[in-house]
């Protein structure tokens, strides 16, 4: 299979190469030759742009003929050895063609066409219509925590503010984020565990089963810093995932259904199309 692969490369190299391919009686000036193909000056000039220094161009110009010569010189050694494989390559190079023109035409079609506007409706109706598929593969958590650093003056009046519920006390705590070296105080969006505890390593070494239960209160303190952590509620794994979590999800998985609705009934329309303009016939 590898060797197949080395082969079908060398044959597209080739097909991109087709417009320096042309017999000698050109009236063109050469600049190299493989065998009975050249190629001509004219067709360097495309590589060379205006502000480049004469002595680089000279350099640019070199590397892209010993390129050529050395592609022109593996492309003869590779049909010398293709042998009775040759006809499977041509297909399987025609192939990729008529799929890279294809998809190219698919890809254009649905940025014109697709319609990308998803609303909340939208949202809640996939989501209602597929909760089977919205299972949690891992365990969720809301929480908040700061990061306060040793020579922090005001540590007491931090904690004292990250602990109370009142809106008072968190925007007085959220005016003196400067003293934080990290933080994250909005406990109302679901984060990945995995994610706290690379955000706060020193919760690996704490048991799973108590950070994952609502009204969690972790306060540790390592050689460089004061940790504090309030968990507000949990979702473990194998839960149904919330809507507001999976969401970003969900307009994916929209946006490609529309997609494929909209490449069918393309298909379809061109299918139609030809046969009452009798352009297609089955024998």
């Amino acid at each position: 299979m590898k060797h197949l692969i080395s082969y079908i490369i060398l044959i597209v190299f080739a097909l991109q190469s087709c417009e320096y391919l042309t017999i000698k009686n050109d009236d063109r000036e050469p600049v190299a030759r493989v065998f009975d193909k050249y190629l001509y000056k004219d067709e360097l000039k495309n590589i060379i742009s205006g502000d480049i220094a004469k002595n680089d161009s000279i350099l640019v110009t070199n590397n892209y003929i010993n390129n050529w010569i050395k592609q022109q010189l593996l492309l003869s050694k590779a049909q010398l050895n293709l042998g009775d494989k040759t006809q499977e390559y041509e297909d399987l190079v025609k192939k990729y063609r008529e799929d890279l023109f294809i998809n190219s035409y698919k890809e254009a079609v649905v940025k014109q066409y697709l319609d990308t506007l998803i609303t909340f409706e939208d949202i809640d109706e996939f989501y209602t219509n597929n909760t089977q598929n919205f299972k949690l593969n891992e365990d969720l958590l809301k929480l908040k925590y700061i990061k306060i650093g040793h020579g922090v003056l005001d540590k007491k009046e931090l904690k004292k503010l990250f602990k109370s519920t009142k809106k008072q006390d968190i925007d007085s705590l959220k005016a003196k984020l400067l003293s934080l070296k990290s933080y994250h105080l909005n406990d109302s969006i679901w984060i990945k565990y995995t994610d706290v505890l690379n955000e706060i390593p020193l919760l690996k070494s704490e048991d799973k089963n108590r950070i994952l239960k609502k009204d969690y209160f972790f306060e540790k303190e390592d050689s460089l810093s004061l940790y504090l952590v309030a968990v507000k509620d949990i979702l473990k794994r194998n839960s149904l995932a919330p809507k507001s979590y999976i969401t970003p999800t969900i307009k994916q998985m929209i946006l490609h259904q529309r997609k494929l609705l909209l490449l069918r009934s393309i298909e379809e329309t061109i299918i139609d199309d030809a046969r009452k303009k009798q352009q297609i016939e089955t024998y």
